[in-house]
């Protein structure tokens, strides 16, 4: 096989020789198939397919992929096999609970809602509009800068920060 600088010169040639070499080795053929293994990695031409029978109604439908179940019933029907335990089903763990939250996530909870309603309706405070949208925007910047602070920023307790990530 001869090669150009940017491949084989003759492409078709190097595919045929390829597929014959997969064929040599058996790639792409069915058990039920009635061809011989070509001896060696020759690039013989396989001898013709008899054409398989369609399925009538007369003869059973064979099992997909030798299961004995045809492939409409392992896909659309509830359990193929026939037995019907519940071997294998998978229940998960329950979930641990929610941490109880702390005293400062009332307090931002608190500083949100406050910003908001400062924003959205400060009439309900007695209120104007125009004392109210700088202390609602002043009352969401602190809730959103106390959540930043609440971020833990080091490594979990009991960790060993030298070990890099483990499991």
């Amino acid at each position: 096989m001869s090669r150009g600088k940017d491949g084989p010169e003759d492409v078709d040639a190097t595919f045929a020789e390829i597929v014959a070499d997969l064929r040599a080795e058996g790639v792409g053929l069915f058990p039920e198939d009635d061809l011989e293994k070509p001896a060696g990695k020759t690039a013989e031409k396989p001898a013709e397919k008899t054409p398989r029978p369609e399925p009538s109604d007369a003869e059973p439908e064979p099992g997909w992929r030798g299961g004995g179940t045809s492939w409409d019933k392992t896909l659309f029907e509830d359990d193929p096999s026939g037995s019907s335990d519940d071997e294998g089903h998978f229940v998960p763990p329950e979930p641990p609970p929610l941490p109880r939250p702390r005293k400062g996530a009332f307090i931002v909870l608190l500083f949100f809602l406050l910003g908001l309603l400062l924003l959205i309706a400060p009439t309900l405070i007695g209120m104007g509009t125009r004392l109210g949208t700088p202390l609602g925007i002043l009352a969401l910047a602190t809730a959103i800068a106390l959540l930043l602070l609440r971020v833990r920023q080091g490594p979990p307790p009991g960790a060993d920060p030298n070990n890099g990530a483990q499991v």
